[in-house]
C-alpha cells in the first residue's frame, strides 16, 4: 500500500505537535510526583515505561490499519483526544483499587497493576498517533516535526518544574491538558474545533465546581493516614513543592525519640507531626520547656556529647530538628543545619518557628551536606551528626540513589572534622543487619584508602530497643572516653556493640538477642584480616559503594535470594518495598515491547506485496537495528546525565528539569538544524555523537566537582550549557532514519516509530539493572557503542 505524501505542511501542526509535547511530558514528570504520593517513591520509574510503551503502541496500531489512522484530518482530533484522555485517565486511575502492600495476600493487584497501566499510558497513546502520523504523512519534512516535538517537550520539562511549586500536582494535570485542547482548536476542523472548546470550558468549570474530583487518594497504608486514624488525630496543612509535599498534622501517635531508654519515666513533650509525601514521618518538639527536653539524655544518639565538650556541630539533614535540639541541650556553641528538603525547613520556620525554638533561624542551609562542606575549612567541625531516623521505621528503596552514604562522601565527613572530631551515626534496627554493616564496611573502606592502620580503635556503637548509634572517630578512642561512653550505656540500659577492645560478654545484656550478629558483625568488618571474607559471604551485599553506583540500600545478592526469601519469612512483600521487582518489571516490560515490535509483522506485513518491499530495499534488519539503537542510546543517555547530576544540583527534580529541558530543547534544534545541511544529516553526526559521549563520560566528574562551590542557580544553567551540545548530536540520527524511509519505504515509519518506542521503555530499566553492577560510567560507554552500530545500520539503510 502506498500513502501520499504531502508536500505542504501547516505552521499550525508544527504548533500542535509542540502543545501536546509539551503536554504529554508535563504529565509525565507531574506523574513521579504523585506516584510518589498516592503510591511509593520507587514506583515512579514506572512512568517512563507507561510513556513509552503507549507512544510505541500507536506505532503498532498506525502500522496495522494506516487507512484508518492515518489523516490529516486526525490531528486535531488526536490533539484533543489526548486532553479528554489527560484529565479522564487520571481521575479513573485515581480510583482503580491498587496497592502494592496487598500484594502479598490479593492476586487481584497484579491485574489492577496492568489495569493502572493500561489507562494511564493512553494519553501517550494518542500523543504518539499524532506525531507518528505527522512523520507518516510529511515524512520529507521529519527534521521539522522531531523539532518541534522535542522543543516542546523540554518547555514542558521546564514549565512543569514551575508548576510543581505553585500548584498542587494533580492540578498540573489540568494545565496540560489545556495545552492539548489549545493544540487541536488550532488544527481541528469546524466541528471538532467546537468541541474542543467545549471540553476546554467543561474541563476548568469542573475543577473550579468540584475540585475535590482531581484530589489525590494516598494509599491507606502509607503511614500519614494511619496516623490520622488515631483518634483525635487532626490534619494541620499540606505544603507543596516540586521537591515533595508536606503534610503538618497532630496525632498521639507521634511520638519520636528513637531508642529511648526504658529508664525514662516521664511523658515526652509535645510534637507535631511533618509526613514527606505522606510516608516518610519526622516531628517538630516543642521547645519552649527546657525540663520537657530532659528525655534527650536518654537516647542512643546523646552519646557522642559523653566523650567530653563538644563546641562546633554539623547536623546534617536534621528534617523536625530533634538532633539541633540534642546540640543546644548540650550547649554546643556553633550549630550549622544542612536539610536537603528546603520545604522542610520551610514548613518549621514559617508555621512553628515559636514551638521549635526558632532552630532554623540562622546558620541554617538547604541542599546537600557534602556540598556545604565543600564551602567550609578543612577539620572545622567537632562533630558531624548524621540522622537515618525518622518518627516512622522503614526501609529505604533499594534502587533509589543515596549520595550521603557513598565512599567518597565519608571522605569529606573525615576531612570537615578536627583531628579529635567525631561522626555520630543514628539508625533504627531493621532485621536482618544490613544497614549498619554496609556504613561500617564503607568506613573501613574511607579508613584503608586514607592510610590509617588502627580502624578498631576508632569506632564505638551501642544499641537500643530499636535503633543504634555508631560513633566514628578522627583520632583512636582515649580510655576516657571509652569509658565514659560505658558508663552511659549502663545508665541508660543500652547494649554495647563495639568499642576497642570490648569481649563477647559484654554485649548483648539488656535487649538480649538470640544470636548477637551485631557483635558478631561490627568485630569482622572493622578488623582488616576478616573484613573481606564476612563482607564476601554474608548474605546480603553489604559491600560499600561509590558515587559512580550511589546504590546504597541495594542489599539483593542473586545468588542468594532463595536464602533471602525463606529467611524474610517467605515474604513477597520484602522483594517489593526494597525494590528487588526491577527485574521482572524488566521482563515483563521487555515481552510488551516484543509484542508491540512484531505484531505489525505478525497480522500486516506477511503479504507477498510486502515481502517482496523487503526483498526490494532490504530494509526489515537495518530498520530494526538503527532505530532500536537510537532509543536505547538516546535513553542511555538521558537518564544517566540526570543520575549523574543529582549530586551536582541536589535535588531529583532539579536534574530532570535541567537534563531534560536541555537534551530535548538542543536535539530539537538539532533536527532541524540537519535539514538544513547534507554534512549533519549524514553518517558523520553519528561519529561525532560516539565521541562527544565518551568524552562526556571523562570531563562530566571533574566538570561537576568544579561546579559545586557556585551557588545552586549558576550550577544549574552552566550545566545546561554543557549539555546543549551533546543533546545538538542526538537530535539528528532519527528524523534522518525518518526521511529516509520516507523516500525509499514509507510503509515502514509506524514500525521504526514502535521499535524507538519500545527501547526507549526498556532503557531507563536496563540502566539502574547495569548501574547497579557497573557504575553509570560504563551506560555511556553503552550508548557510544548503540550509537555506533547505528552509524553501521545507517549505511546499510541508506543503500
Amino acid at each position: 500500500m502506498a500513502i501520499y505524501v504531502k508536500e505542504n505542511i501547516s505552521n499550525r501542526v508544527y504548533f500542535t505537535i509542540f502543545l501536546v509535547s509539551c503536554s504529554v511530558l508535563m504529565f509525565e514528570i507531574s506523574l513521579t510526583r504523585l506516584f510518589s504520593i498516592y503510591l511509593w517513591y520507587h514506583f515512579a520509574f514506572m512512568v517512563i515505561s507507561i510513556a513509552m510503551l503507549g507512544i510505541g503502541a500507536a506505532g503498532t496500531m498506525l502500522a496495522l490499519f494506516p487507512n484508518r489512522f492515518c489523516s490529516a484530518s486526525n490531528i486535531g482530533a488526536y490533539a484533543m483526544f489526548a486532553g479528554v484522555s489527560l484529565i479522564l485517565c487520571y481521575i479513573v486511575s485515581n480510583h482503580i483499587p491498587f496497592d502494592p502492600v496487598k500484594f502479598s495476600w490479593d492476586h487481584s493487584q497484579v491485574f489492577y497493576l496492568a489495569l493502572y497501566c493500561l489507562i494511564l499510558s493512553i494519553p501517550f497513546f494518542f500523543s504518539g498517533l499524532l506525531i507518528a502520523t505527522a512523520f507518516l504523512l510529511y515524512s520529507n519534512r521529519s527534521n521539522l516535526i522531531y523539532g518541534s516535538d522535542l522543543l516542546g517537550a523540554g518547555t514542558g520539562s521546564l514549565a512543569v518544574l514551575i508548576l510543581l511549586n505553585i500548584i498542587a500536582p494533580e492540578h498540573t494535570v489540568t494545565a496540560a491538558s489545556l495545552l492539548c485542547f489549545t493544540g487541536a482548536l488550532a488544527t481541528c476542523k469546524s466541528k471538532f474545533k467546537a468541541l474542543s472548546l467545549l471540553l476546554l470550558i467543561i474541563n476548568l468549570s469542573v475543577i473550579v465546581i468540584h475540585p475535590d474530583i482531581m484530589k489525590v487518594r494516598m494509599s491507606p497504608y502509607k503511614r500519614l493516614p494511619v496516623y490520622l486514624n488515631f483518634p483525635g488525630a487532626e490534619h494541620l496543612k499540606t505544603l507543596y513543592s516540586s521537591y515533595s509535599q508536606i503534610d503538618l498534622f497532630r496525632s498521639p501517635a507521634v511520638r519520636y525519640a528513637p531508642g529511648l531508654s526504658l529508664n525514662y519515666p516521664d511523658p515526652l513533650p509535645e510534637q507535631i507531626g511533618l509526613a514527606i509525601d505522606g510516608d516518610r514521618i519526622d516531628v517538630t518538639t516543642d521547645a519552649h520547656d527546657r525540663s520537657g527536653l530532659r528525655f534527650l539524655e536518654f537516647l542512643p544518639s546523646a552519646a557522642v556529647y559523653q566523650t567530653g565538650k563538644i563546641n562546633n556541630v554539623l547536623v546534617l539533614d536534621p528534617k523536625g530538628g530533634l538532633h539541633v535540639l540534642m546540640a543546644e541541650y548540650y550547649g554546643a556553641k556553633n550549630i550549622h543545619k544542612v536539610e536537603s528538603n528546603p520545604m522542610v525547613i520551610k514548613a518549621v520556620r514559617d508555621n512553628y518557628n515559636e514551638f521549635s525554638g526558632k532552630i532554623y533561624q540562622n546558620n541554617t542551609w538547604t541542599g546537600y551536606g557534602r556540598n556545604f562542606l565543600r564551602t567550609r575549612e578543612k577539620g572545622a567541625y567537632d562533630l558531624i551528626d548524621l540522622s537515618m531516623t525518622g518518627a516512622s521505621v522503614s526501609a529505604v528503596f533499594g534502587i533509589s540513589e543515596d549520595y550521603r552514604l557513598t565512599v567518597d562522601a565519608f571522605n569529606q565527613y573525615l576531612n570537615a572534622l578536627k583531628k579529635n572530631g567525631i561522626i555520630s551515626i543514628s539508625l533504627y534496627l531493621i532485621p536482618p543487619p544490613r544497614i549498619e554493616f554496609k556504613i561500617l564496611a564503607t568506613i573501613a573502606t574511607v579508613f584503608e584508602q586514607a592510610g590509617v592502620t588502627d580502624p578498631v580503635l576508632r569506632l564505638f556503637a551501642i544499641r537500643s530497643w530499636d535503633s543504634m548509634t555508631v560513633l566514628i572517630k578522627n583520632s583512636p578512642f582515649t580510655m576516657e572516653e571509652i569509658e565514659r561512653l560505658k558508663d552511659f550505656a549502663s545508665k541508660k540500659r543500652f547494649d554495647l556493640v563495639y568499642y576497642p577492645g570490648i569481649k563477647e560478654e559484654e554485649a548483648n545484656r539488656y535487649v538480649k538477642l538470640s544470636s548477637d550478629e551485631y557483635f558478631n558483625g561490627f568485630k569482622n568488618i572493622i578488623t582488616p584480616e576478616t573484613r573481606s571474607s564476612y563482607v564476601s559471604n554474608y548474605l546480603f551485599d553489604i559491600g560499600p559503594v561509590y558515587d559512580s553506583n550511589p546504590f546504597f540500600h541495594y542489599y539483593l545478592k542473586l545468588i542468594n535470594i532463595k536464602a533471602i526469601y525463606e529467611i524474610m519469612g517467605r515474604n513477597f512483600l520484602y522483594f517489593l518495598e526494597e525494590g528487588y521487582l526491577l527485574p521482572v518489571i524488566f521482563v515483563i516490560v521487555f515481552i510488551l515491547s516484543a509484542l508491540i515490535t512484531i505484531l505489525p509483522v505478525l497480522f500486516r506485513w506477511t503479504t507477498s506485496e510486502l515481502f517482496k518491499r523487503f526483498a526490494q530495499f532490504k530494509l526489515l534488519r537495518p530498520v530494526l537495528l538503527y532505530f532500536a539503537m537510537l532509543g536505547l542510546g538516546f535513553m542511555f543517555v538521558e537518564v544517566t546525565m540526570i543520575q549523574k547530576t543529582i549530586l551536582l544540583l541536589e535535588n531529583p527534580l532539579y536534574s530532570v528539569a535541567t537534563v531534560v529541558t536541555a537534551i530535548l530543547v538542543s536535539s530539537g534544534i538539532g533536527g532541524i538544524t540537519s535539514s538544513k545541511s547534507s554534512r549533519l544529516s549524514s553518517s558523520f553526526s553519528l561519529l561525532a555523537l560516539s565521541t562527544i559521549i565518551v568524552v562526556y563520560s571523562f570531563i562530566q566528574p571533574v566538570l561537576s566537582a568544579s561546579l559545586l562551590s557556585l551557588e545552586l542557580i549558576p550550577r544549574m544553567i552552566i550545566w545546561f550549557i554543557m549539555l546543549l551540545p551533546l543533546g545538538f548530536f542526538m537530535g539528528i540520527p532519527f528524523p534522518t532514519g525518518m526521511k529516509i524511509l520516507g523516500e525509499q519505504c514509507q510503509t515502514l515509519i509506524p514500525w521504526a516509530w514502535a521499535i524507538n518506542g519500545c527501547m526507549s521503555v526498556l532503557a531507563p530499566i536496563l540502566t539502574i539493572i547495569i548501574a547497579l553492577v557497573t557504575g553509570f560510567q560504563i551506560i555511556l560507554w553503552l550508548s557510544a557503542l548503540t550509537y555506533l552500530l547505528a552509524f553501521f545500520s545507517l549505511k546499510d539503510l541508506r543503500k
